[in-house]
């Protein structure tokens, strides 16, 4: 069943480097300016992935600007938690995370197991292949949701 889109979400990961920045690419692709979206990470220790980026590229989606930043780090530039209507954690790290910054907040988190690319494939296509499913699988998530 489609939902209504949210006011506000974010997408949330482990460093903020592959799945929550591609979420968040994705998401304004689809969906335009109707939803203030964010992406952070546990920790905010890499840098943009490559192979991310490539992968949306592919689908018009832009990422090489984009700058990794932890959930501490997301507060101190001015985001309070309190203002998402929604956290989408993309892997349990981030749900335990998001589940214990929200506690005294009325806002859903809510999990979607997406596949972690990083470490598969062993050439530069298989890697890519990999990259491309996990890219595939957050589409899906945003399609089944929101249409």
């Amino acid at each position: 069943m489609v939902e209504e889109l949210p006011h506000s979400v974010l997408f949330c990961c482990d460093h903020n480097a592959v799945r929550s920045p591609m979420a968040e690419g994705l998401m304004k692709k689809y969906y335009g300016t109707d939803t203030y979206v964010q992406s952070a990470g546990v920790k905010s220790d890499l840098e943009i992935d490559g192979f991310a980026i490539a992968v949306c590229d592919e689908v018009g989606v832009e990422l090489s600007r984009h700058r990794s930043r932890s959930f501490d780090e997301m507060e101190q530039w001015g985001d309070d938690m309190s203002s998402f209507d929604l956290v989408v954690a993309l892997s349990p790290a981030s749900q335990r995370r998001a589940l214990e910054l929200t506690r005294i907040f009325h806002l859903d988190v809510t999990y979607w197991p997406i596949m972690d690319p990083t470490g598969l494939g062993e050439t530069r296509d298989a890697k890519l292949h990999a990259y491309r499913q996990t890219r595939n699988q957050i589409i899906g998530r945003l399609k089944d949701k929101w249409g």
